[in-house]
């Protein structure tokens, strides 16, 4: 066991056990020793990965950017590719489409899902509903293309235009016309971004989910709304459809489901999940041996942790990723594109580090104190 702690000014010892999950993992042996090999997964959960900056901050750093997917997918998680913590609403579909092409080269063991956008229109872009599906439906076979499942981006500009709910069912309606095989949908709530105050209408999600039951597979959710994602899968279930949460606040309860129902869960595609991926990793598998207990034992923390990276401003929470994968070695800066690992100060920083440690995140006990020791005394900008 290897131990290191850090004081900071004016703070309690954040201690770094590098060994935190040892006796989780030795349990975990011990069960798939008794069951005659691991059980399969019983949840989808795709970590949706930021995208590293250059060293000089200008662009991306590809080696980085694709190292961190594999690091990822090495945890037993699949990929959530080009989602807005890729930063898509900032960075556009030239990086978007090098993240997809790139993922899928990669082959990864647990598969991955791609966002579809409108963003690959030259300018003015898509004007009306019916070219916004179009838009969608060329992303998506990209997506497909490259071995991914495409997830339909919500759309600002339906917002803008102050679509009702018809408009909304006719642009969904128009990307399933142009396109084949399944996809998921993405309600993704205002606190990610502003412009999407509004979004499905009345009953358009409903009537969209309609649609195409046998296609539409389920819907992303990132509405922060623990007692409507409920109420949503329930709804889902009869048809077979289902929910990944997106809700960074709650998702432990959620992806661990109902006690008195073991049926009515949500899957995951999670922020988060790239920060938690090695407790998060054991927790998956402790629930497929139906072990619901070790899975909230191990989460709780966790949820801690994704509670506070995306507290308000929520949408700024990149930079408290890239910043456990700097402690991690996972890449050598703290950098995000465009500057954005600089939304976040650095108390918040040094608070998510002392989160990371409780959990079980912080995987290379001197390495990460080194870092600490250096942010904590002014550097590394």
């Amino acid at each position: 066991m290897t131990l290191a702690s850090l004081t900071p000014p004016a703070e309690a010892p954040i201690t770094i056990d590098d060994e935190v999950l040892a006796p989780a993992r030795a349990e975990l042996a011990a069960l798939d020793a008794a069951a005659g090999g691991p059980p399969p997964p019983c949840r989808l959960a795709y970590a949706a990965a930021h995208v590293v900056a250059a060293p000089n901050g200008d662009g991306v750093d590809w080696a980085a950017t694709f190292a961190l997917r594999r690091r990822l997918a090495g945890h037993g998680l699949g990929i959530a590719e080009a989602m807005d913590t890729a930063q898509r609403f900032e960075l556009g579909w030239g990086v978007a489409e090098r993240l997809i092409r790139g993922t899928g080269a990669l082959g990864l063991p647990h598969g991955f899902v791609a966002g579809a956008a409108a963003d690959h229109w030259p300018a003015p872009g898509p004007t009306t509903p019916e070219e916004v599906g179009r838009a969608w439906a060329e992303q998506a076979a990209l997506i497909r293309a490259a071995g991914g499942t495409p997830v339909l981006l919500p759309e600002p500009r339906l917002c803008a235009w102050g679509c009702g709910p018809d408009a909304f069912v006719a642009a969904y309606r128009a990307a399933l016309e142009h396109s084949e095989g399944e996809l998921f949908l993405h309600w993704l709530g205002p606190m990610f971004h502003p412009g999407l105050v509004g979004y499905f209408p009345g009953d358009s999600l409903e009537r969209i989910l309609a649609l195409a039951p046998e296609r539409i597979r389920g819907v992303k959710l990132s509405l922060l709304d623990a007692g409507r994602e409920r109420a949503l899968r329930r709804r889902l279930r009869p048809r077979g459809q289902i929910v990944l949460t997106g809700d960074d606040h709650h998702f432990a309860a959620l992806i661990a489901g109902e006690p008195d129902d073991p049926a009515d869960f949500s899957h995951a595609l999670l922020g988060v999940l790239e920060a938690i991926a090695a407790p998060a990793g054991l927790a998956l598998r402790f629930l497929a041996h139906g072990r619901r207990d070790r899975f909230l034992k191990l989460m709780e923390p966790c949820e801690a942790l994704g509670r506070h990276l995306f507290a308000a401003p929520v949408a700024h929470y990149q930079a408290g990723l890239a910043f456990l994968a700097w402690l991690n070695g996972w890449q050598e800066h703290r950098r995000l594109p465009a500057g954005a690992h600089r939304r976040r100060d650095r108390a918040h920083l040094l608070a998510a580090a002392r989160l990371a440690a409780a959990a079980g995140c912080l995987e290379d006990a001197p390495l990460a104190a080194e870092r600490l020791a250096r942010f904590a005394a002014g550097g590394e900008d």
